[in-house]
Parts: structure tokens; sequence; C-alpha cells
């Protein structure tokens, strides 16, 4: 067999324009941001629900979304001799963030950068939690590598440890967890927009009280009962797989990206739309990001640039935010959602 690399084909289409009424980051905003991503996906309605609340972002002229928090996650795991050692450890090791980042992280990286440090203790077992700025990476290798060589360090100081893995599933990479919907991995989103009743009827074909009833009974109420990790929506994972693929993402990473809340209410009778993804996991340079349909699609999003990576961030949570409305606008219509897919996927049959 050739070890030529093979490429499978998705059917893509590009959504939009999206219009952003702000992009906020913790230290600027962009005001006033308009432009199209593009979606891969062989489930292809999705262009069409997506593009519905595209059209909303332009017709209320209100959508903004926040960057909360960002750093990319690697959790180490070692074996003590006994608890006793395991606590002392953990606090030597919170108490010297800036020196393992001074002594170590700098002189292995030219861009990862600590920011945090949380510990977990099991019997004798101290799984350490390290969070990094990576700049424009998504940060998967440049984490590990770090941590990596904080363990190692580590080992050399107390000998008496065992060094059990690089990687203890306390980060959590590509699993869900309640600890990644606490405190992030990636980037932390939250998107909003309101949506006047006039346009919720017109071009939602519903009302807000609607809307917020079934986000009530089926996100809320139907994922505690189904044991969603704390987690209520829709289908996050729909956009978010798509835009990971078109735009050369690790697509794996839809599975913490899909945890998140859908909240919606109403405000002078406005209905208020929001979508909140602790986990959105994304990047602008590194593996996956030079063959040429991702490249060219990160080029044409303006995503190419300094901040490309908090840049996607902000996309990703704009399409999932307009998925998610489309889709909860027609559950809150009987059939509407069956009909659509008839007319669409299978021509009518």
């Amino acid at each position: 067999m050739s070890n030529t690399p093979l490429y499978t084909r998705v059917p893509t289409s590009w959504v939009g324009p999206l219009y952003f009424k702000a992009m906020h980051d913790l230290d600027h905003s962009t005001l006033d941001v308009s432009l199209s991503a593009p979606l891969a996906t062989y489930e292809t309605t999705l262009f069409h629900s997506v593009g519905r609340g595209a059209k909303l972002t332009r017709l209320t002229q209100s959508l903004e979304t926040t960057l909360i928090s960002d750093h990319m996650t690697r959790s180490v795991l070692f074996e003590c001799e006994h608890a006793l050692e395991a606590a002392k450890l953990s606090e030597y090791v919170k108490a010297n963030l800036e020196t393992f980042q001074n002594d170590v992280v700098s002189k292995h990286s030219k861009y990862a950068k600590l920011k945090k440090i949380d510990t977990h203790i099991i019997s004798n077992l101290l799984f350490i939690r390290f969070a990094y700025d990576t700049s424009n990476a998504s940060g998967h290798n440049m984490s590990t590598f770090a941590s990596d060589a904080i363990a190692s360090e580590l080992m050399r100081q107390f000998p008496t440890l065992k060094y059990i893995s690089v990687s203890g599933n306390y980060c959590t990479d590509k699993k869900t967890s309640s600890v990644n919907a606490i405190l992030g991995r990636g980037k932390h989103m939250v998107a909003s927009m309101r949506i006047s009743r006039e346009l919720c009827e017109t071009q939602l074909k519903t009302t807000p009280e609607r809307i917020i009833d079934l986000n009530i009974k089926k996100n809320m109420i139907g994922s505690i009962i189904a044991g969603g990790v704390q987690s209520a929506n829709a289908h996050f994972a729909n956009m978010l797989l798509a835009f990971y693929i078109a735009s050369g993402q690790d697509g794996a990473n839809i599975v913490e990206g899909s945890q998140g809340i859908t909240h919606a209410y109403l405000d002078h009778d406005d209905l208020i739309f929001t979508v909140t993804l602790p986990n959105v996991i994304v990047g602008t340079v590194g593996h996956g990001k030079d063959v040429n349909d991702a490249s060219e699609a990160l080029k044409t999003m303006g995503c190419d640039q300094e901040d490309g990576a908090k840049k996607m961030a902000h996309i990703a949570a704009a399409l999932v935010l307009c998925g998610e409305l489309s889709l909860m606008s027609a559950l809150s219509n009987q059939h509407e959602l069956t009909q659509a897919h008839l007319r669409l996927e299978r021509k009518g049959k």
C-alpha cells in the first residue's frame, strides 16, 4: 500500500456573512466585523440552518462574542510514597509557577507561557494540571512538551517520585469532564444575540416564549435526566466539527467542545439567546494548517494574522449560536425539522 497521503472529500460550504456587533477580548474589543466562514460536513442541511442564523446576525446587528479565558492544559501524573508527600509536593508545585516558567518552560518553547496550576490527590497519586498560553497554536504538543520538561525537573529534585504519565486524564483531552466545563480548556467563549419578537415571528416562525420554554424542557431538563456532564445544548458539536474540519483543526476536540450551555430569556419583549462554550480549541499554526484548503480558509477569514486563533474562536462561537438558534426555532414548530430534512436531503421523497 502506498504511503502517499490520501484525502477524503467532505461537502463544504461558506455560510454568512456573519455580522458581529463586537468581538470582545479581555484587553480590547473589535467592532463592526462582517465575514463568512466555511463548514465541512456530510449533514448538508447544516449549511441552510446555520445560514438562517447568520441572516439573523445581519438583521439584528446585535451579535456579540466574548473571550472569557484562553489556555491549553496538560496534566501529568506522579505516584508518591504516601499522601503526605503528595500534599507537600502539590503545595510546592503551585508555589513555584514563575520558577517553572522562567527556568523550564521558557527554555523549551518560545511561545508557551505557564499561567495556572491545579492539583488533585487520590491516595498517593498526584495529578498536576498545567494551563498554558500557547499563542496562535491550539497547543496540544506545546503544552505536552512543556509539562514533560517540568515533570523531568521535579523528578530530578524529588527522586522518590514515580513518573506515571505525561497525561493523567485530568487535562482533560478529547473526553467530557466536569473539570473542563468548570476551569475551561482552550478558549472559553460566550456568544449572544438580541432578537425582536417581530424577527422571531417573521424569520424564525416562532415566538420568544416558545424558544425559552423549549430550552428549559429540552436542553436543561432533558440533559439532566440523560446524565449530561455540565452541558445543556441541542447540537453544539455539529457546528464545531464542520468548522474544525474546514479550517484544519483537530476534529476530535469536539468531544470537550460539545460541552456547553444554551441560555435564553426575555428582555423588554426581545429574545436574548446565548451560547456558552468553555472548551473551544482552535489554532492558526501547527499541524494541518498548511493543507491548501485550510490555509486558504484561514486567510479568507483574516485569521492568518496576529491573534488569529482568538478570532477563530469568536467565529466558532458565532457559528454555534447561529446553528443552535435555527434548530431550536425549528423544533419549536412541530414537523418543521423533519420536513426540512426531507426537502433538502431526500428531494421531497
